[in-house]
C-alpha cells in the first residue's frame, strides 16, 4: 500500500510540476505577469546567445520525442511501475522547459511590430485562443490520462489500466492535432515579433511537424485501420484543406 500512495504523491507533483509550468510559459512566451520572460535587451553576443537557444531547445525536442516512443517507454519500466511512465514524462518536460526558462537568451531586433490597437487585439485573441484551444483539446481526449493522473489514481485503487478508446470528439473532427494548432496560434500570434520569439517559434513549428510524422506512425501502429480511415477523411492541421488519400504507410502533410 505504501508504495501505490507513494507512486499517486509522484504522479499528483509532477502533475503540479507541470500545471505551474504551463502557466508560467504562457506569461514567458506572452511577455506579461512572470519575472523572466522571452523577450529582453540581450546580454551576450548573438552568436553565443544563439547556440544555447538552440541546446535548449534541442534538449527539449530530444527529451519530448525519445521518452513518447514505444521503445523508450517499455525500456523504462523496467525500472520504474508502469503507472509510473507517463507522470515520468510529465516531469521530465516540465523541467526540459524550466531549464529553457532560467538560461533563455534574448536575441534583440524587431521583425514586426503592429501599431494599430484593433489588430493588436485580433492578435492577442488569437494568442489566447491558442492557449484555451490546447487546454481544451488536451480534456477532449482525456487530461488526466495524458498527464499521468488517471494511471496512478487507477494504481492507488488496485485497478488495472485500459487504455482509452479511439474517439474524434469536437475539433478532432476537424484536424487530427487541434492541440498541436493551438501551439501554432500560441507561438506566431504576437503583436510584436522580435528575432528572439521568431527563432522559439520556428524552431518549435519545425519540431511539432516532425513530432506529428513520429506520433502517427505510433497511432498507426497501435490504433490500426481506424487511424488510417481517419486519416484519410481528416486533414492533419488546417481544417477543411483538401487532400487526397495517403498510401498505405505515408503521412499526411496538410
Amino acid at each position: 500500500m505504501l508504495k501505490r500512495i507513494s507512486v499517486f504523491l509522484y504522479g499528483v507533483a509532477s502533475y503540479a510540476i507541470f500545471f505551474i509550468t504551463f502557466l508560467y510559459a504562457l506569461g514567458f512566451v506572452g511577455n506579461f505577469g512572470v519575472p523572466v520572460t522571452m523577450d529582453g535587451e540581450p546580454r551576450m553576443a548573438l552568436g553565443s546567445a544563439l547556440l544555447i537557444d538552440m541546446l535548449l531547445l534541442g534538449i527539449f525536442a530530444l527529451q519530448h520525442s525519445v521518452m513518447a516512443r514505444p521503445f523508450f517507454k517499455r525500456w523504462l519500466t523496467r525500472f520504474i511501475p508502469e503507472s509510473a511512465e507517463r507522470s515520468t514524462y510529465v516531469l521530465l518536460s516540465s523541467l526540459a522547459m524550466i531549464a529553457m526558462f532560467a538560461f533563455w537568451q534574448p536575441l534583440g531586433g524587431e521583425v514586426w511590430t503592429v501599431s494599430d490597437p484593433t489588430l493588436r487585439g485580433v492578435l492577442w485573441a488569437c494568442f489566447a485562443f491558442g492557449w484555451l484551444l490546447v487546454l481544451a483539446s488536451s480534456f477532449l481526449i482525456n487530461h488526466f490520462d495524458l498527464f499521468g493522473l488517471r494511471q496512478v489514481w487507477l494504481q492507488l485503487a488496485g485497478e488495472p489500466y485500459l487504455p482509452l478508446k479511439f474517439g474524434t470528439p469536437g475539433p478532432y473532427k476537424l484536424v487530427r492535432h487541434p492541440l498541436y494548432l493551438g501551439w501554432f496560434f500560441a507561438f506566431w500570434a504576437t503583436p510584436t515579433m522580435t528575432g528572439t520569439h521568431l527563432l522559439f517559434a520556428f524552431v518549435t513549428t519545425a519540431y511539432i511537424l516532425v513530432a506529428i510524422q513520429l506520433e502517427e506512425r505510433d497511432l498507426v501502429d497501435s490504433l490500426g485501420e481506424d487511424y488510417l480511415r481517419y486519416r484519410e477523411r481528416v486533414p492533419m492541421i488546417i481544417p477543411f484543406a483538401g487532400r487526397s488519400a495517403p498510401k498505405e504507410g505515408q503521412i499526411g502533410v496538410n
